[in-house]
């Protein structure tokens, strides 16, 4: 290259690269402004990466709140179980010793408790070592949950026994000793158990039902066990309620659950969920002492929960709980595999918030859509407009005959406050084939009434609504036949005529 040129450019190639280093140091030696990230949506702001002082405090509120609102609803079977047991020492009934026999009425207020049946409360603790509940061949339909309402024994009918009587072994938590021959085991996973038996009262006779109750015999496995045999008082006098609804919407709540945490062996499979609840206080080895702040979270979390798993009860978004098309009656137990809600893949949490929000236990025969045995249930709360029903309102609801029944049917009318049977000065909640509905055609289709006032000759095919209260209906088939499942049969709608 020219000499004369080539100076020029060397000259240039220097300044460029003196210019690029000296903007270089330059860039290094700026200090930039704090970047933010204020969040409008969440209301969270970020300086520099750093939380604000009012962040820290609101993120904490947000985690705690969440975390307790799920914990509400995952644990509610729980301190519904808690609320069983309460109940029934209450009036009376004592593990091991007092158990009890009951003609359901209104007045005992249970979630969707019926008077179908009469009921035999037992009360079982555990902490003796294993109990056997020896059934006679009988028309018994006996359940047995453990405290946190997970499901344990099928026995009599829908159980291993069929109704022909035998014998179940009730294993406690973490047993290791022998297990002998000849009996129907299960495993609890709570000391405390509530079993609930039911007697079917066979062409009405309610004295009989209630008495059978009484057959049922229960005794620890180790004869050497000190043992009284236990007495079976008529409960049906006294007023009780073993619902939490006292509890449901403040911090009595926490407190209850905090209680049964304590009392019991933890259940293995809620181990993640019991690490909510110490993230909110509540343990196992210290006592449940919330602060003020801590206070307002969970009882605003209490409000808000409770609020979600009604709406989730009652306004159902899901397809599948859908029976019929042109109907508005969904089912209840909307997992019919088994009694746990669990799924091949999960479990259907959802389902399970339902379930419980409206009643207790829960088994396989609860649950199961077969022809011939167990139960179903129908929940009907709307009508044929798919407007929610109102108790200042009449309505006619249209059964056709024969209903699909092997053993008998019924309809029972729920308070939608308190999901227990409504109450009035009628002194009944239900229409059931076996008693009020006994004299009416099998071959025709019957009107059935709801409403405040019973239109004039059809008071005995009526139940009592109360103005200004919601209510919802369940119709219950015992034996359902084929016909109840694949729609041959269907009930009508509630249909509002003239007051």
């Amino acid at each position: 290259m020219n000499q004369l040129l080539q100076k020029p450019l060397l000259a240039l190639s220097c300044l460029a690269f003196s210019s690029t280093v000296l903007i270089s140091c330059q860039n290094n030696g700026t200090t930039s402004k704090p970047s933010s990230n204020n969040n409008s949506d969440t209301g969270y702001a970020f300086n520099g990466g750093y939380p604000s002082e009012e962040t820290i405090q609101k993120v904490y509120d947000d985690i705690d709140l969440v975390r307790a609102i799920n914990a509400y609803k995952f644990f509610y079977p729980s301190v519904s179980g808690y609320a069983i047991l309460k109940g029934n020492l209450d009036i009376g009934v004592t593990p091991n010793k007092v158990f009890g026999k009951m003609d359901t009425k209104p007045k005992h207020v249970g979630f969707t408790l019926n008077s179908d049946t009469p009921y035999g409360p037992i009360l079982l603790d555990l902490s003796i070592g294993p109990i056997v509940i020896e059934l006679p061949p009988a028309p018994l339909i006996v359940a047995a949950m453990d405290l946190n309402q997970r499901w344990v024994a099928d026995m009599g009918i829908p159980g291993p026994d069929e109704g022909k009587g035998g014998k179940h072994l009730i294993l406690p938590p973490g047993y290791k000793g022998d297990i002998p021959t000849g009996y129907h085991v299960w495993h609890s996973s709570s000391n405390n158990l509530t079993v609930g038996a039911r007697s079917l009262p066979i062409n009405g006779d309610v004295a009989g039902a209630m008495n059978r109750l009484t057959e049922i015999k229960v005794y620890p496995l180790d004869p050497k066990t000190p043992w009284t045999t236990p007495t079976w008082p008529d409960l049906t006098p006294k007023p009780n309620n073993t619902t939490p609804l006292a509890w449901e919407n403040n911090i009595q709540y926490w407190e209850k659950l905090a209680e049964l945490v304590r009392m019991e062996p933890a259940y293995p499979g809620y181990a993640n969920n019991y690490g909510d609840l110490a993230a909110l206080g509540i343990t196992k080895d210290q006592p449940f002492k919330p602060g003020d702040r801590m206070k307002r979270i969970l009882e605003k979390a209490a409000k808000i929960a409770n609020g979600q798993m009604r709406v989730t009860s009652f306004a159902d978004r899901r397809p599948d709980a859908v029976v019929w098309k042109d109907r508005q009656w969904q089912w209840v137990g909307l997992r019919p595999e088994n009694g746990d809600f669990a799924t091949p893949n999960y479990t259907d949490i959802e389902a399970r918030e339902v379930w419980f929000y409206q009643a207790i236990g829960a088994s396989p025969a609860m649950f199961r859509r077969k022809a011939g045995t167990g139960s179903l249930y129908w929940l009907g709360m709307k009508d044929n407009k798919g407007q929610y029903v109102d108790g200042a309102n009449t309505y006619k609801l249209v059964i056709p005959q024969p209903v699909p029944a092997g053993l008998f049917w019924s309809i029972t009318i729920y308070d939608a406050e308190t999901r227990s049977q409504i109450d009035t000065d009628q002194g009944y909640a239900a229409l059931r084939s076996l008693f009020e509905l006994k004299d009416f055609s099998k071959d025709k289709e019957v009107d059935l009434y709801f409403g405040p006032k019973a239109p004039a000759g059809k008071e005995k095919q009526w139940i009592k609504t109360i103005p200004g209260k919601g209510w919802f209906a369940y119709i219950r088939i015992y034996g359902p036949g084929e016909a109840a499942f694949n729609g041959a049969w269907k009930p009508g709608d509630f249909e509002q005529v003239t007051n």
